[in-house]
């Protein structure tokens, strides 16, 4: 009997925090619509660079935490390689826009960071929890609109970067 109950509560647990598959963005997938404020205030709007360019939309937990800072400084250490395959690259965070500027300051980050403090975009695109900490998830978005890669992994933020790069590439 105890046994059961365990298995019971397991199972309650796992689902509570496991994301809803059906729920998260996949390839093939349209990029839904949305706007937040960036780094500097200004309200970012999808619609506006959507049909233009490629897109490296990457989801991080944290500003100034150790494996986002190693993501988003490689990502700023390769973003010359983003700018020859003109892809603009959007880092989002539940942080607010003053952290989003501290943090683009502190570690000279040429991109888009936008501040997703209510999570509503996080929820849009499905982005998975560990636990209660949010998920790590870049997404390459092609000219269209239309998700061409997914990568996820929560600890290898640098490799995020190399992942984007390789499906910019098949994308040319």
């Amino acid at each position: 009997m105890k046994i059961f109950k365990l298995l019971i509560t397991m199972a309650a647990f796992f689902q509570f925090w496991s994301p809803d598959a059906d729920a998260q963005i996949k390839v093939g997938d349209k990029v839904p619509s949305f706007s937040l404020p960036d780094q500097d205030g200004k309200m970012f709007d999808i619609n506006t660079v959507l049909g233009k360019q490629p897109l490296v939309i990457y989801f991080y937990p944290k500003d100034e935490t150790s494996v986002c800072t190693k993501e988003a400084c490689s990502f700023r250490d390769n973003y010359q390689d983003f700018q020859k395959y003109g892809a603009k690259v959007i880092g989002i965070s539940s942080d607010d826009v003053a952290s989003h500027r501290k943090f683009a300051d502190h570690h000279q980050l040429p991109f888009t960071l936008l501040s997703d403090t209510k999570n509503d975009v996080r929820k849009l695109f499905g982005v998975p929890k560990t636990f209660i900490i949010p998920g790590r998830v870049t997404y390459i978005v092609n000219k269209d609109g239309v998700v061409v890669h997914t990568f996820n992994s929560m600890k290898d933020g640098e490799k995020h970067v190399q992942e984007s790069l390789d499906a910019l590439k098949k994308m040319q």
